[in-house]
């Protein structure tokens, strides 16, 4: 991987690459990129752990998908978007079947996975369940129902600016010991400073940012894609006020390697997951560019305390920690209380619900009133 990312750096004309496109080539290169190979990546013997592996937020979004698609709301198709190991869409089928019968016989159901690991880890999971597979968003036909992502655009390339005496993007080149580094050429990516001047994002002197074009095209495809019903992300970011906060001043670009925080995301590529927080201000100004309305914005803790996770609690009075319903117990309030269900957020956005917005919002209002 190396190697390929110092030929790319020699082949361009500036003897240096973006961070987007090093970032491009390190996780999602079809030969040697971090989400393309055939490595486990998430739990106890990959890099990250992510909320979709535990099975209790799973059987909430299915609760939550049943009420929707009962009164009327959206079409009962799902298409989850970055599905991993498809433990989430595995939980969600199971639950919906459950607890909606009905429902679960008209329903629909499409994965869109970039990862082969992913996908074939996915398939092994979800066999019989009638699950439909796309590489990619744009392989998906346009439809009537939710486009779901838990975690995706934190993965996504960004360009990196910094603001010194003029504004800077930064690029990658590499040194004479053959270790990439960092170049800091005057900006002058007009799409960038598009995006920039779009979001009122005024750096300040030695502040750096991450932007987000790529997570921009892509929400362009999700509002192609979905012609009515809800486009719902789940995601670590920031709002454009809280980006110019001083802890923010050196951006949000990080490696997890091996369950380890790595402040250099330039060290090994492609067998480490990049991460950044995203732009929430720019995520909901894109979406409404495509008729997509936020209709909600809450934190994870809030939406789960708002569809009943705490009837998932069983009462019981074994004293072993290590039973069934102690384990089961503990995981309820690790989503609770384990602060990463505060660190994430919510957003629903709704495109031509017209004459469902009361509702939709009789539904949340719970959420919307927990999060005041």
């Amino acid at each position: 991987m190396m190697q390929a990312i110092i030929e790319g750096i020699k082949a361009s004309k500036l003897q240096a690459i973006s961070y987007a496109d090093f970032m491009e080539k390190a996780l999602y290169d079809p030969a040697f990129g971090y989400y393309m190979k055939y490595k486990q990546k998430i739990g106890k013997q990959g890099d990250f752990y992510t909320s979709s592996n535990i099975s209790i937020f799973a059987k909430q979004w299915a609760k939550f998908f049943v009420s929707l698609v009962e009164a009327n709301v959206t079409s009962p198709v799902i298409c989850e978007i970055g599905g991993g190991t498809g433990q989430f869409a595995y939980d969600v089928l199971t639950e919906w079947q459950r607890i909606s019968p009905q429902t679960y016989k008209t329903l629909t159901y499409i994965m869109v996975e970039v990862s082969p690991y992913h996908r074939t880890l996915q398939q092994e999971r979800l066999v019989d369940l009638g699950v439909r597979w796309c590489t990619s968003i744009q392989e998906v036909d346009s439809f009537n129902g939710i486009v779901f992502a838990n975690e995706l655009f934190d993965a996504f390339p960004v360009h990196v600016v910094e603001q010194q005496d003029e504004l800077f993007e930064i690029y990658i080149t590499f040194n004479e010991q053959q270790q990439l580094i960092e170049r800091a050429i005057v900006l002058e990516n007009p799409e960038v400073i598009s995006y920039l001047q779009k979001q009122d994002l005024k750096l300040k002197y030695g502040q750096r940012m991450e932007v987000p074009l790529a997570m921009k095209s892509y929400i362009a495809e999700i509002g192609r894609v979905l012609q009515q019903g809800l486009f719902i992300t789940v995601d670590y970011g920031y709002t454009n006020e809280e980006w110019c906060e001083t802890v923010h001043r050196q951006g949000s670009l990080r490696g997890y390697y091996k369950h380890q925080l790595i402040s250099n995301p330039l060290l090994y590529p492609g067998d480490m997951d990049l991460t950044t927080h995203i732009h929430w201000d720019g995520l909901q100004s894109v979406a409404a560019e495509n008729q997509m309305e936020t209709l909600l914005r809450v934190k994870q803790t809030t939406f789960l305390l708002a569809t009943g996770i705490l009837e998932q609690l069983i009462d019981h009075v074994d004293l072993d920690p290590f039973s069934t319903v102690s384990t089961h117990n503990r995981a309820v309030r690790s989503l609770l209380t384990g602060g990463i269900s505060d660190a994430f957020q919510i957003a629903i956005m709704g495109k031509k619900l017209e004459g469902y917005h009361e509702l939709f919002i009789a539904m949340t209002d719970e959420m919307r009133h927990a999060s005041l």
